[in-house]
């Protein structure tokens, strides 16, 4: 059941990731041209330590 104006949960998650994916890939295009301050790649490693902390992989030798 949706209220009309509104978009399904499922859409608006979708739409969320592709957002934050494109959001994302520029940050990473810039990052590799070297259009990013010193402090914001500081910044960008920093949040990536911490999300791998909170995320470890875990590698399936079985199914690779």
């Amino acid at each position: 059941m949706s209220t009309p104006g509104m978009i399904p949960r499922e859409q608006a998650i979708a739409n969320a990731r592709r957002f934050l994916d494109i959001a994302l890939d520029r940050i990473a295009r810039d990052r590799a041209a070297g259009h990013l301050s010193p402090e914001a790649v500081d910044r960008l490693r920093l949040a990536e330590a911490r999300y791998s902390q909170r995320h470890p992989q875990t590698t399936d030798h079985a199914a690779a």
